[in-house]
């Protein structure tokens, strides 16, 4: 029986880093936002209906998607970033399906939908288990800052676009808080999965 983890935060929670925890112990993880940017490479259906959305405003000039023209769109205005994710979130949606189904029938103990947008998209269903990664709001803004290397409006109107990581924390399965060391979190990390019979 292979449980299927969903794994979420938010931006900058340093979700990425719990990530590679899972991978280091042999635990396959399914990246959305990786398969969202496979899914919209040149040739792809999504690339298509993106130009044909959005316009070539969006493009760089060799032709692949300026993810930051779009993004800069898009999170400015509700109405087309409801336009994109209908574009977008389908395809990643088989193809994360596709892939889970393919390391449940080589019966893994574990798998790990890594999937940040994991309640605002009504994903909970794909996975049997919740682990949000958390960090205080303050430590997830100067993250992001630094991170993006962006104003602190800029960095604050992104972390609004999401359900408040508090909010996640209180419907998940289990939180690891990320807020101290690595060494930290990855302890955490390992009493949630021996809780759960894992590893």
């Amino acid at each position: 029986m292979t449980i299927v983890i969903g794994l979420t935060g938010s931006i900058a929670s340093g979700k990425s880093t719990v990530a590679n925890m899972f991978k280091d112990m042999n635990i396959p993880v399914i990246d959305a936002d990786q398969i969202s940017r496979d899914v919209v490479q040149p040739g792809e259906p999504a690339y298509q209906e993106i130009v044909e959305t959005f316009g070539e405003q969006v493009l760089e000039e060799g032709g692949g998607l300026d993810r930051k023209k779009l993004g800069k769109i898009v999170f400015a205005d509700e109405a087309k970033r409801k336009q994109l994710n209908s574009i977008v979130h389908p395809k990643v949606r088989e193809e994360m399906i596709r892939r889970r189904e393919q390391y449940k029938q080589k019966q893994y103990q574990a798998v790990v939908l890594d999937i940040p947008l994991l309640f605002e998209s009504n994903l909970t269903d794909y996975v049997e288990k919740i682990l949000v990664v958390y960090v205080d709001e303050k430590t997830q803004l100067e993250r992001l800052m630094e991170r993006d290397q962006s104003e602190r409006e800029d960095a604050e109107e992104r972390i609004h676009a999401q359900i408040p990581v508090k909010k996640k924390a209180e419907l998940a399965d289990a939180v690891i808080d990320n807020s101290g060391t690595v060494e930290g979190s990855l302890q955490q990390l390992k009493d949630i999965l021996h809780g759960w019979g894992i590893v």
